[in-house]
């Protein structure tokens, strides 16, 4: 195999094509056909993973939603479990009518 020269490019060996450099737009003046090259390149890389992150992203809502509805349903059938205010409301409701009694008497 032929080393990687500091550009990140390979050495032409048989049936294989150098590796792409990187290039900042920004700095390299590049003519309109390459920016309209590179953009085409940009945008079909988009495409071809656009499926997979849809996907992705359908699970992770998905699953975000199934999350928010497990704890709203938790909360709400903990609520619904506590019975320690009746509780207290009937010891509430004992005491006024013992006190109720007391003062009749």
């Amino acid at each position: 195999m032929a080393a990687v020269g500091p550009g990140g490019g390979m050495g032409s060996e048989a049936g294989k094509a150098p590796a792409a450099q990187r290039i900042d737009p920004a700095r390299e003046k590049l003519s309109p056909a390459q920016l309209h090259f590179m953009r085409q390149v940009e945008l079909a890389q988009w495409q071809k993973t656009l499926p997979q992150r849809r996907g992705r992203n359908i699970l992770t809502g998905l699953s975000i939603g199934a999350l928010v509805v497990a704890i709203y349903g938790y909360t709400f059938y903990s609520v619904a479990q506590e019975r320690f205010l009746d509780d207290l409301e009937d010891k509430a409701k004992a005491a006024r009518v013992k006190i109720a009694g007391d003062n009749s008497s």
